[in-house]
């Protein structure tokens, strides 16, 4: 490990010396390029991230210097994979750093990758809005460059943080919206129900009956093979024991599900809070008799 550093801070003094003597118009770059990628390489293979991540801002600059855009943006991408292991935050910097050339170039899909990777960053960090914001970048992106996979992976994503912030109606928005635009793909109708069960599963939290009564009604008009699904009959189930504010019922209704069909967390997380709801509104009715 302490040969490849040696190696690294040889193959950059080298690079520094290039780049500061005389030379022919861009070659001087170009030679001084090759250096900074052989000192990248070999500060990886000594684990130097901080050190291969700045070699690679250093040849992205050189790559800029001789015009080579394309280059540059592959250099800060690499960095952004070195900053990753030991700095979020810069490792977000370069790759937005990439996605604006990759702009700037056409490379859209590029970009919308990067966009990906960066709220994926935010994500792995906990910092919710961040991630959020960067998705739905990421879905803009992949959307106008009709990857409608990968645009409704980011949109779902973004719906999933929003429900966790407890802004149910822009969840809800995006569930609906992405059902109703994958009912008529063979690829991605089998997705559908979970689609609106998530949606449903927002309307539960905000601890309106009528709201998802409408919604049931709704999704049934959307896709009539809806109404004989076990997901439909979840949600039908849960509303009446909300209606009824019966705790024990809405505790066997999701029981029985879950025993079909394994919850995630993430519905976890929101029958949980639909769950605490009713046993406010309990406690609060007994303070009142």
């Amino acid at each position: 490990m302490g040969d490849h550093l040696v190696r690294a801070e040889e193959f950059e003094k080298k690079a520094e010396k290039k780049l500061n003597g005389w030379g022919i118009f861009g070659s001087k770059y170009e030679d001084a390029a090759d250096l900074l990628e052989k000192a990248a390489n070999s500060y990886k293979l000594a684990k130097s991230w901080d050190q291969a991540g700045k070699a690679y801002l250093k040849l992205a600059d050189c790559h800029l210097k001789s015009d080579s855009k394309h280059d540059a943006a592959n250099a800060y991408a690499e960095a952004a994979k070195c900053y990753k292991k030991v700095n979020t935050n810069e490792a977000a910097s370069c790759l937005e750093r990439a996605v604006n050339i990759f702009c700037e170039i056409g490379r859209l899909n590029m970009a919308a990758r990067y966009y990906k990777e960066i709220a994926e960053y935010y994500e792995s960090d906990q910092k919710i809005d961040q991630a959020i914001a960067y998705f739905e970048k990421a879905a803009e992106f992949f959307q106008n460059e009709e990857v409608t996979t990968s645009a409704n992976q980011c949109n779902l994503k973004v719906a999933q943080y929003a429900a966790q912030l407890e802004n149910y109606e822009k969840a809800i928005k995006i569930y609906e919206e992405i059902a109703h635009h994958s009912l008529n793909n063979n690829l991605l109708k089998y997705g559908v129900k979970g689609h609106l069960l998530n949606a449903g599963m927002c309307h539960l939290c905000k601890a309106d009956v009528i709201s998802i009564t409408n919604a049931l009604e709704k999704y049934q008009d959307l896709d009539p093979t809806f109404s004989g699904t076990r997901e439909c009959k979840f949600l039908s189930d849960l509303a009446a024991a909300i209606d009824e504010e019966d705790i024990a019922k809405f505790t066997d209704v999701v029981k029985e599900f879950d025993s079909m069909t394994p919850l995630d967390s993430w519905k976890t997380t929101m029958l949980l809070r639909v769950k605490e709801k009713l046993k406010a509104k309990e406690l609060e009715e007994d303070d009142l008799t």
